[in-house]
């Protein structure tokens, strides 16, 4: 059976996901999820109990916070989501340059995989779920009735975050960005837990030539209709 409350969004990198899952859940009046804060919210935590991130991550340290750790999305009274971590909002927290820098490592490891797909399947309760990511069609709601695989090419995503980061687009600085995403792709691709792929039913939207909103009426067309 198809679960109808849960639009996934996935895809590479500087795809665009976050800002298009947060048009299409204000459009559709939906909850938008990020999955990329949930594993912020665990390498946070992961500092906070003095856990080297600079080396091998230990699993067993790993498993140990994790099972102090209770993490979710709860709306506020005006409908406003906020992940929320042992009874704390810590939305600003999980933003910090460290966390950045080690939340892909963290994110790769298998039992902390194992240990989020419990809490995000959980999230469906809260109504209309858009939830972006890169293993949400395949993984975490693979009988999710709305799924879409979001890219565009690597040039593309180059001057767009550069553009977001407020940087000059220059021609060798696109190329070097370019080079970057096009192998975090291949790294993304090939890892061993939870690979990015499209899941076989998913609409693939290549949106090098699309505006955000020309993105945004798609998916929320496309969900409407089905």
């Amino acid at each position: 059976m198809s679960i109808v409350n849960v639009i996934a969004i996935d895809g590479p990198a500087a795809s665009g996901k976050s800002t298009i899952a947060q048009k299409v859940a204000d459009k559709l009046g939906g909850y938008y999820i990020s999955t990329g804060n949930m594993y912020r919210a665990i390498t946070l935590f992961a500092m906070q109990n003095d856990i080297p991130l600079d080396s091998e991550i230990d699993p067993d340290r790993i498993d140990k916070i994790l099972s102090r750790l209770e993490l979710t999305y709860r709306a506020d009274p005006a409908g406003k989501l906020h992940l929320i971590m042992n009874s704390r909002i810590s939305d600003s927290e999980i933003r910090s340059p460290e966390v950045a820098k080690y939340v892909s490592k963290v994110a790769a490891m298998e039992n902390v995989r194992a240990w989020m797909i419990g809490r995000q399947r959980e999230l469906a309760s809260l109504g209309l779920l858009i939830m972006e990511g890169r293993d949400i069609g395949t993984v975490i709601f693979p009988d999710a009735k709305y799924k879409f695989f979001l890219t565009a090419s690597p040039e593309v995503r180059a001057r767009r975050r550069l553009a977001q980061s407020g940087e000059t687009a220059a021609g060798s600085t696109v190329a070097s960005v370019a080079k970057e995403i096009a192998l975090r792709d291949e790294m993304d691709s090939k890892r061993k837990i939870a690979p990015l792929k499209k899941a076989d039913d998913a609409i693939f939207i290549d949106s090098s030539d699309m505006t955000v909103d020309e993105v945004v009426d798609l998916i929320t067309s496309r969900a409407r209709r089905k």
